[in-house]
């Protein structure tokens, strides 16, 4: 993995000045975090590229901007990002008898197009983003992989086409981070989800996954690769279990492919466990042991107390599993100060609020991980593809006409003046996204009313909260140098159980059945049945009273920005009374003490970036 950034424009000499070389410089040394381990920038007259390299594959030859020719036809190509086809994609290539120079994917990708042209696109099974500057026809394409596992934000200053992996690759360009009504809506009614393709600055844009841009004498083009969409299902349940059962298992051993040591993140979920079982079995194969990883809170074990959506702890589980596919393993646990303080350094690596705790956790646990290893699977993405999730089964949420994770608009509203909510509008806003998702949904005809309810739902869920989470994943994992890989993320497993009617994904009612099957014979029957529970939280009361104790601080500073818009009197009742574990505002964990450290969030983020509402 890697961090990529530049600029386009073909009217400019960007040679004339040392300006746009010292602009370079400054986006690449902003994205040093996605690639320590190597960094150099290129700059022709019309463009300038820049790469910061986690080394993965090909440690001594892979180095970027990497440059090809091929027929007269030259490019350079800076990418961010794993294929796991390359070997079919170098069959593919074959009979343009290339001379290849390194044994990376990047000069696959590069080869690609100088001979394919962006049809090359169609053939990338991966997690990606790249660009390449076509030095032939004095052009840029920038591209994303189909699922938008890899960021790639942009926009123009005023002439100059500027992109990063990051926005903050962007402000190190010059680009004075700005927000509108917009951006406040994107923060208060959908986060920390945002709209696809929108930045959540004012006028930053982020390319929408399986999406490529052109850029040339003409303007700028942004175009579609690749759509899901909807397709009658005809295999039998027993075919599709298989069928499932291979894309699942070819996906994880795929994303295996690494030149240094792999690691798995563990729950003793089915999810993670299948995945940890499967990189476990082919492991053995040549002798190897996985290493695994599990996560918890200092004081779970004294404080968990049961709920609708956590009904068990994990520790038990990754202890049955940890012994049945005889893992190294390494237990970490998260105390109250480091979750607290980790989360301004969350909003530093997303450069905007994000999932509070959940994120601020999943942060520091890859920091301590990312010492030991720098490449991981995860088990991230089955519950949406696979229909996890509580709103896929409960009639009252799919119901709602609403995002199922984040209907209640009230507690989002609950601490802010009355003249900034009816300023925003963020209720409205949200509503908006959801109806215009709901009418993009891939349908048939054919779809029974219960069927075509459950699309929507899925839809909604690759379209929003599996990006909140793919997002969270990314910018976690990358701010230490770890490259975290989703193998359910995999466009082909996708693409076909998008389109299993749900009487197969929830087989005689038990959810997930068709993962439960692929599992049989690899998991034990307790990892096998446990009931969903989803990433841990802690429930040590100390953390809200610390967040507390933080907020109430904010408050009592006149200077502190969030003070603009926070009702104080609103915010004084909200803190004397004990926030409710069981009524998320946003998907299951984040609650009243993840909105405390939300406000906290915002406020560090208006500060650091000199914001205001």
């Amino acid at each position: 993995m890697c961090g990529i950034s530049g600029f386009f424009q073909n009217q400019f000499d960007f040679t004339g000045q040392p300006l746009w070389k010292k602009r370079l410089y400054a986006m690449k040394q902003s994205l040093l975090h996605r690639g320590p381990d190597d960094n150099d920038l290129i700059l022709f007259a019309h463009a300038g590229l820049a790469h910061t390299r986690l080394s993965i594959i090909d440690l001594t030859c892979g180095n970027q901007p990497m440059s090809g020719c091929y027929a007269g036809h030259r490019a350079t190509i800076v990418y961010n990002g794993e294929l796991y086809n390359t070997e079919e994609l170098r069959k593919l290539l074959g009979p343009f008898s290339i001379s290849y120079r390194t044994s990376s994917d990047t000069e696959v990708i590069l080869y690609g197009y100088l001979t394919m042209g962006t049809d090359f696109l169609q053939h990338l099974n991966g997690i990606f983003a790249f660009s390449i500057y076509d030095e032939t026809k004095d052009a840029m394409l920038l591209a994303r992989d189909r699922l938008g596992v890899k960021p790639l934000f942009y926009q123009t200053d005023g002439d100059v086409f500027v992109f990063g992996s990051e926005p903050k690759a962007l402000f190190a360009y010059g680009i004075k981070p700005r927000l509108n009504r917009e951006s406040w809506c994107e923060i208060l009614g959908l986060g920390p989800a945002h709209t696809l393709g929108t930045g959540v600055f004012a006028d930053m844009k982020e390319l929408l996954p399986g999406h490529y841009i052109i850029l040339d004498e003409t303007g700028m083009k942004d175009l579609a690769y690749w759509t899901l969409q909807a397709k009658a299902h005809t295999d039998s349940y027993a075919d599709t279990v298989s069928r499932v059962s291979w894309l699942v298992t070819d996906s994880v051993e795929r994303q295996m492919v690494s030149d240094i040591p792999i690691c798995t993140f563990l729950s003793g979920g089915l999810d993670s466990s299948l995945v940890s079982a499967i990189c476990a079995r082919k492991l053995a194969e040549s002798g190897d042991t996985l290493t695994t990883y599990s996560f918890d809170f200092v004081g779970n074990r004294e404080n968990f107390k049961p709920n609708a959506f956590q009904s068990s702890q994990d520790r038990p589980f990754v202890d049955i599993m940890v012994s049945h596919i005889k893992s190294r393993h390494i237990y970490l646990e998260c105390d109250n100060e480091a979750q607290a303080d980790y989360l301004y350094k969350a909003v530093d690596a997303r450069d905007m609020p994000c999932m509070a705790d959940v994120e601020s956790s999943m942060l520091y646990f890859c920091s301590l991980v990312a010492k030991h290893h720098r490449v991981t699977l995860t088990g991230e993405c089955a519950d949406e593809i696979f229909g996890g999730y509580p709103w896929f089964h409960r009639k009252d949420l799919w119901d709602r006409n609403h995002f199922p994770w984040s209907y209640d608009m009230e507690a989002r509203s609950a601490l802010f003046q009355d003249a900034f909510l009816s300023e925003v509008d963020f209720a409205g806003y949200a509503q908006q996204a959801y109806n215009a998702s709901v009418v993009e949904t891939p349908r048939l005809e054919s779809d029974s009313p219960d069927e075509k309810r459950r699309r929507e739902i899925a839809w909604l869920n690759i379209r929003w909260f599996m990006m909140t989470l793919l997002n969270r994943m990314d910018r976690t994992s990358m701010y230490s140098g770890l490259e975290a890989r989703v193998p359910y993320a995999d466009h082909r497993i996708l693409e076909y159980v998008f389109n299993i009617p749900w009487e197969m994904k929830c087989h005689n009612g038990i959810t997930k059945s068709l993962l439960l099957e692929c599992g049989k014979g690899l998991l034990p029957d307790e990892v096998l049945y446990r009931k969903k529970s989803p990433y841990p939280k802690t429930y040590d009361p100390g953390y809200e009273q610390l967040l507390k104790s933080r907020l109430s601080d904010l408050a009592a500073t006149p200077s502190a920005p969030i003070n603009t818009i926070l009702d104080h009197k609103k915010l004084e009742r909200f803190l004397s009374v004990p926030s409710d574990y069981g009524r998320p505002w946003y998907g299951q964990l984040m609650a009243g003490p993840q909105m405390i450290a939300y406000l906290l969030q915002i406020n560090y983020w208006m500060e650091k970036y000199q914001l205001t509402a």
